[in-house]
């Protein structure tokens, strides 16, 4: 009889409770406990996971890396799948390997270029994948500049974080004027030049931004399991335009797709995403780490975590191909379940003095006062 498999996600994002469900329902019908680590105790991967520790507060990557080699050890971890401090852990590998632990996660090399979007921009379009026309800028001056230069090719003008996961920071430049058009409805991505060059000459330190043209649908999601041998043993794309959401083989995206998976190192799960300039697809992002929607090619008979667990233990899949792609679909919210509170709430700033603990004696009777109804009501001071 096999063993359990003990696997530790650490401040992951909601979507992976997913995850988690996805390996406890594993095709090998293999036995799966789930540790999970978060700093927010209303994490939903807490309460998913078998075992769930709040993690320390205010660790350095280094304190952080000696923290997770104790869990790992203290629990008896055998596949821990970093997200938080993920350059800081991949570097220390051999360590994890050394009390037994597998990281599911790329190669120290393939982090360090990825984590940086102006620098992941210059690596992949050396090895032929197409990019996007961008400027990194610091200054209100380089923005103004960017902007006009794609403004004049007949472009919209957008900008993010050059380091940053998700769609943190991105923003699209109007040079609209501000008005009440812009309070109707939901909060929205654009943001008025004007405003942000403002801010920019107000700011007490430069910025990293990348500014580049506005992308357009589709944006594919090419989700890859890659070997430590540098072959990629599944890719599967997902498509996004607008509410409708779909799954995709076609090589335009897979081919650039694992061209970079196998070219960089990106071992075990990543995510590499296209958008379209004009007529041809280009990169938008690379992510040195599972999705968040990874669990959505469920859908085409695949349970990519369960097959990069494997791979993490050295038992390899070989070639994974969906056995169909699933219909068109859409995401939806829905209740998970929480931890128990195990804590009231704290309050910390107190606006007015607190009452004593215990009331002071009096030291003469409270005057009795009547109501309108007639009833006899004790005065308050």
């Amino acid at each position: 009889m096999l063993s359990r498999v003990r696997v530790w996600l650490n401040r992951t994002y909601a979507e992976n409770v997913f995850f988690m469900d996805q390996l406890r329902r594993n095709p090998s019908d293999r036995a799966v406990e789930i540790h999970a680590t978060h700093g927010d105790p209303d994490s939903p991967v807490l309460a998913a996971a078998d075992t769930a520790e709040l993690e320390p507060e205010g660790l350095s990557p280094a304190a952080y890396v000696e923290y997770a080699l104790a869990q790992c050890s203290r629990r008896g971890i055998d596949v821990f799948v970093p997200r938080l401090h993920q350059a800081a852990i991949v570097a220390h590998r051999a360590e994890f390997e050394a009390v037994g632990t597998a990281l599911l996660a790329p190669t120290p090399e393939a982090v360090a270029v990825f984590e940086d979007k102006a620098t992941a921009y210059e690596a992949v379009r050396s090895v032929g994948v197409p990019v996007p026309p961008w400027w990194r800028v610091r200054t209100a001056h380089e923005l103004v500049s960017a902007v006009e230069e794609l403004e004049a090719d007949g472009h919209r003008a957008c900008f993010k974080p050059a380091a940053g996961a998700g769609g943190v920071g991105f923003r699209v430049i109007t040079r609209a004027p501000f008005s009440l058009l812009h309070l109707n409805g939901f909060p929205g991505p654009h943001v008025q030049l004007d405003l942000v060059v403002d801010a920019l000459e107000r700011a007490d330190h430069p910025v990293d931004w990348l500014v580049m043209p506005r992308l357009e649908q589709p944006e594919v999601s090419v989700d890859c399991l890659t070997g430590t041998d540098n072959r990629v043993r599944l890719a599967v794309g997902r498509t996004k335009n607008g509410r409708r959401r779909g799954f995709t083989l076609h090589e335009q995206w897979l081919e650039p797709a694992r061209l970079i998976a196998e070219g960089f190192g990106l071992h075990h799960l990543s995510n590499i995403q296209f958008r379209m300039f004009g007529d041809r697809p280009v990169l938008l992002d690379v992510n040195a780490r599972p999705a968040g929607g990874l669990h959505q090619l469920s859908l085409c008979g695949v349970n990519a975590p369960w097959a990069a667990v494997r791979l993490a233990l050295g038992e390899d899949p070989g070639e994974i191909a969906p056995p169909f792609l699933g219909q068109d679909y859409t995401v939806v919210s829905g209740p998970r379940p929480l931890r128990p509170v195990s804590l009231p709430a704290q309050r910390v700033d107190e606006t007015e003095p607190l009452l004593p603990a215990v009331p002071a004696p009096a030291t003469e009777p409270a005057p009795e006062v009547t109501t309108e109804a007639g009833t006899p009501a004790t005065a308050r001071a």
